[in-house]
């Protein structure tokens, strides 16, 4: 560990932990779902003040159409009119660091279930604040902000640019980071602040959307023997899933550190049927199929085929009716800094610095924007930031406040460190 420097002490005792916790509020109080006016709306917002802040601002609206003709192109699943790009810099020139956050947030699901609060309420209890996008991510979203705001209330001039990027419709893909690289932002390093729970994640898993079709026939329910119901004949299909992803997780990479589950597969939604008492003709299954590290997309998807083909096969009925598999939506690739890279190094020493256990080096069984800025923008990435990841994507999301001011202050270390300052 490289101790603090009386610079370093001095500038982290001014972040103003009063101000963070108000963005923070007012962030998630901001119901920015994926592909809503509302996540165009905060860029907007962010747009200007990072201006206001003297910050050299580059905000565009993406060309949607564009975009989606690459081939590149990660893949989308919610339904979007426009979006907009936002990067900030202290200064012009490559970064010596960006930091990343998305400002999209998942669907609230379920309000009953929701524990006595608005889902964006951002009530806080016991210093703890509540609400959707808590953790994932406004907390590292506000973290992001208080580094270049405690940066200047300091006066510390940088050698080098630090960057903030803040990219839309990460939760169904990564079209904001995607975009963000295309237009040519770099940097010489990146720390995206997604919950990481105290650990530094180095590699993700990737995730790839699949849709499988079952065709049926249909008869009326009380005559189901004159028909064939897609429901039933798709049990075999998901017996086929469940014994797929126990081979693919049999020996995981040690990065996982024991995690027994790095690729999982999972049905998330299924439709069938349009009448209670029809033997229904059709099933479509949506769900989301974990992609090993290093392992090419294509031959993933090649896997997942190959296991419904062979079913299917083995099924009279499937046999003369064979499923469909399409994959719509979201397409993370796996992504992975290399072990040696120095941003590890320099990252660890620089919580450990501020009085934080030092912390576990570790991969993640989820997709992130870390793929496409180590892959698409060339840029050494890895992911640190305030929260949990169990609580993301729940009705129980929630982000502690003493961990979101540990990490600010640890980042505005390593800033200060790769960036220079005087």
């Amino acid at each position: 560990m490289e101790p603090l420097t009386d610079r370093e002490a001095a500038v982290v005792a001014l972040l103003d932990e009063e101000t963070l916790v108000d963005d923070l509020v007012g962030l998630v109080r901001t119901p920015t779902i994926t592909g809503t006016d509302a996540e165009s709306e905060l860029q907007h917002t962010l747009a200007a003040r990072y201006a206001a802040w003297g910050l050299d601002v580059d905000a565009w609206q993406l060309d949607l159409e564009e975009l989606a003709a690459d081939p590149r192109h990660p893949g989308t699943e919610a339904e979007r009119l426009e979006g907009y790009g936002l990067v900030a810099q202290t200064a012009p020139g490559t970064p010596a660091l960006v930091l990343q956050g998305h400002v999209d947030v998942v669907p609230v699901g379920d309000l009953a279930k929701w524990p006595d609060d608005d889902p964006f309420s951002a009530a806080i209890r016991g210093g703890t604040l509540h609400g959707r996008g808590a953790c994932d991510m406004k907390a590292g979203v506000a973290v992001n902000n208080a580094v270049v705001r405690t940066l200047q209330h300091a006066g510390v001039r940088l050698e080098r640019p630090l960057a903030l990027h803040c990219v839309v419709s990460e939760e169904d893909g990564g079209l904001g980071a995607f975009a963000t690289m295309v237009r040519g932002h770099g940097g010489d390093a990146a720390v995206i602040t997604e919950p990481t729970g105290g650990r530094l994640i180095t590699a993700n898993a990737g995730a790839l959307t699949f849709r499988i079709e079952v065709d049926g026939q249909a008869a009326h329910g009380s005559a189901r023997l004159a028909g064939h119901s897609a429901f039933e004949a798709y049990l075999p299909v998901y017996t086929a899933l469940a014994e797929l992803e126990r081979e693919r997780n049999v020996h995981p990479d040690p990065l996982f550190h024991g995690n027994p589950l790095p690729y999982g597969i999972s049905v998330g939604m299924v439709q069938t049927g349009d009448w209670a008492s029809s033997v229904p003709d059709r099933l479509v299954a949506d769900g989301r199929m974990g992609v090993q590290l290093g392992e090419d997309p294509n031959r993933a998807r090649a896997a997942l085929e190959r296991a419904v083909d062979q079913a299917a096969s083995r099924d009279p009925w499937l046999a003369d009716h064979p499923p469909r598999v399409t994959w719509p939506g979201g397409q993370f690739a796996s992504g992975r800094l290399a072990d040696d890279d120095p941003l590890i190094g320099q990252t660890a020493s620089a919580v450990a610095a501020v009085g934080v256990e030092d912390p576990l080096v570790t991969a993640a069984p989820y997709g992130s924007d870390l793929r496409l800025l180590l892959g698409l923008g060339g840029i050494p990435t890895l992911q640190y930031g305030p929260g949990d990841v169990t609580f993301a994507h729940a009705p129980r999301e929630q982000v502690g406040l003493e961990e979101t001011f540990a990490v600010a202050r640890a980042l505005l270390v390593l800033a200060m460190r790769r960036c220079g300052a005087h």
